[in-house]
């Protein structure tokens, strides 16, 4: 995105929305999220610093307008497509 330093993994540029695909360990999924207990310090504080940095893309994006839609890798195909077929619809006023 222009003028925010982070990547999504699906963009829809015209409707300005941004996906983003996240892994149930790497980002502390509240359903699916485990803590490992070998090097547990170092695993904590990685994915709880993925979930800082999770919210500040959030914000990054709303700021320059953009809405930001995030999928669990648990959620079905369906579903998640289902959310981000209505977001750009919605966006895009066609939904």
């Amino acid at each position: 995105m222009k003028g925010v330093r982070r990547e999504a993994d699906i963009v829809f540029g015209p409707a300005r929305v941004a996906v983003f695909v996240d892994g149930c360990f790497w980002h502390g999924c509240p359903l699916h999220a485990t803590w490992p207990k070998n090097n547990s310090d170092f695993w904590r504080a990685k994915i709880e610093g993925n979930r800082r940095r999770d919210l500040d893309t959030d914000a990054r994006f709303a700021e320059a307008g953009w809405l930001v839609l995030r999928v669990w890798e648990h959620e079905g195909v369906d579903e998640a497509a289902a959310r981000v077929i209505q977001a750009v619809a919605a966006r895009r006023g066609s939904g």
